[in-house]
């Protein structure tokens, strides 16, 4: 079978464009082609005039060969096909445990299962269908439950996004993580767009499709379950200390997959009270900020914005300022909406999210700023390896203040903020955030450095992409969880490095960020633990 790359095509193409595109490419009559399939798309927009898709198809012809020694083009490739071959390993006599029930403990969970480990997963949240209530109920304004949030529960921060698969990791682990989502009733789409996404509102569905996969390859899943200690004897870790819906427990176990999330603080406080090696490391903050989805579209496909074929557009934008700090988007959702993330009380954070159809009438991103260790250390309670978590509770808290409680966001148009002024109301752009905004200013909640650096770029990066920095846009504060502000060190077998047998894994370890490279880190671990026992 060949992969034949390149192929130009106009939006709403067939299956016989297809064809003929590779014929050409191949030089053979269309007829030729046996098996032809797409293999990846891709939405080529730099001429706002010719927006087209360049595509990838798979196809076998005879003489394959020949051909390819006749055709000399880099395009035209044989094609290599990824097989996931998990270690082997017999059944151990104690089951590992994984602590989370994310992106990085699911998919570790799961290949645990598949090599017939038996894993034991405790996830402090609920099953993601009693989750989805939870939230729903918080958003709606009523009571914020810190062990069942946006934060915390099945299917971890990513159960309540866009459902992005997109990663700057290049591993062929990819392949098995979207393999395994399709299989799981992901949209199979996933398997061919060039940037895949799944939608919040069909994630529950996968999510509990992969859980009961585990279940039936012998896991376990245990919800209402929190981490609570660890035991270990000779540097080695012996049981996993938890509290659940029958109280507290001890779980004996010789492997430990930590696979929490971000904002599992009192997680990171456990381990830097047990003298675990842990080191703060940057991160970002920022805001949301949205815009009429319909300027999006237009200032992305120009005169092809609406086709069906296209979808509502996305962007990713970044530029570095004079001073050297950075501000970039960050997990933007077309068509989406703004939405309350907050995990303790007193606090309010954002997040956004957009479903499989990305038909809402706003499109919205966090707009970032790079924070460094330097930024945020000094003395208690910021210095040391948590100095991350204070800084954001300091900001978190700050907003909470300044929306006048009630989980209400700080919200203040873009031209407003750029001229240091209230704002009053939302007569253009309606901000989309629940459990609903404050309007007035948002830099009293953000550190000066943030504020600062978000007016110098806002105009920059409005260069990049017409209508950015337009006056109507919408800021919400705060965006403090974009990833994790502490790194759980590991060595080169995935273990921590004081005591063997624990796994630091995925995002809320400092190894990932998204919902992909968190999985590709979740399997990642769980054949190092396989292979290691």
């Amino acid at each position: 079978m060949l992969k034949i790359s390149g192929l130009r095509l106009p939006l709403g193409f067939t299956q016989e464009d297809l064809r003929r595109a590779a014929a050409k490419k191949l030089r053979v009559p269309p007829q030729a082609l046996q098996d032809l399939r797409l293999a990846k798309k891709s939405v080529d927009a730099r001429k706002k005039g010719d927006v087209h898709f360049v595509c990838a198809a798979l196809a076998s012809v005879s003489g394959e060969s020949r051909l390819l020694a006749r055709l000399r083009d880099s395009s035209v490739q044989p094609e290599k096909p990824y097989r996931y071959q998990p270690p082997q390993a017999p059944p151990p006599e104690l089951p590992p445990v994984v602590v989370g029930f994310g992106p990085a403990g699911m998919f570790a969970g799961l290949i645990l299962a598949q090599c017939g480990q038996r894993p034991i997963i405790i996830e402090r949240g609920l099953p993601v269908e009693q989750r989805q209530a939870a939230v729903q109920a918080f958003w709606a304004g009523g009571r914020l439950d810190p062990e069942c949030n946006v934060q915390f529960g099945e299917g971890g921060a990513g159960a309540f996004s866009d459902g992005k698969l997109t990663t700057g990791t290049a591993d062929g682990r990819i392949r098995k993580v979207l393999e395994e989502l399709a299989a799981a009733g992901a949209p199979p789409e996933i398997l061919t767009d060039a940037k895949p996404h799944i939608g919040t509102d069909r994630l529950p569905g996968v999510v509990r499709a992969i859980r009961e996969q585990i279940l039936a390859l012998g896991g376990q899943v245990r919800f209402s379950t929190r981490l609570t200690g660890l035991r270990s004897a000779g540097g080695a870790v012996t049981g996993a200390e938890a509290a659940g819906p029958g109280g507290r427990e001890v779980i004996p176990c010789r492997r430990v997959v930590l696979a929490v999330g971000h904002s599992a603080r009192d997680v990171f406080s456990l381990l830097d009270s047990l003298g675990l090696p842990l080191e703060a490391k940057s991160f970002s903050v920022g805001v949301r900020i949205e815009h009429p989805a319909e300027l999006i579209d237009r200032a992305q496909y120009g005169d092809f914005a609406g086709h069906p074929a296209l979808g509502a557009a996305d962007y990713k934008l970044n530029c570095r300022l004079p001073s050297g700090r950075g501000v970039y988007t960050f997990c933007m959702c077309p068509g989406g909406t703004v939405t309350g993330a907050a995990s303790e009380p007193g606090g309010v954070v954002t997040n956004g999210m957009s479903p499989w159809a990305r038909d809402g009438a706003n499109s919205n991103a966090a707009l970032l700023v790079g924070v460094a260790p330097q930024d945020f250390g000094g003395g208690p309670p910021r210095g040391g390896p948590l100095g991350g978590i204070a800084f954001q509770r300091e900001i978190e808290a700050a907003a909470f203040r300044l929306g006048g409680g009630g989980f209400l966001a700080p919200a203040q148009r873009v031209a407003d903020f750029l001229e240091n002024r209230p704002t009053r109301g939302f007569p253009g752009t309606k901000p989309s955030y629940q459990p609903g905004v404050a309007p007035g200013e948002i830099a009293p909640c953000l550190p000066g450095f943030v504020a600062d650096a978000l007016r110098q770029a806002l105009p920059l990066l409005g260069r990049q992409l017409k209508g950015f920095d337009a006056g109507d846009g919408v800021l919400t504060a705060p965006e403090t969880r974009s990833s994790s502000p502490v790194r759980v060190l590991r060595d080169e077998t995935f273990q921590s490095p004081t005591l063997r047998g624990l796994y630091p894994c995925g995002e809320g370890a400092g190894y990932a960020g998204g919902i992909v490279s968190a999985a590709v880190d979740g399997v990642r671990v769980a054949e190092a633990v396989v292979s290691g026992q």
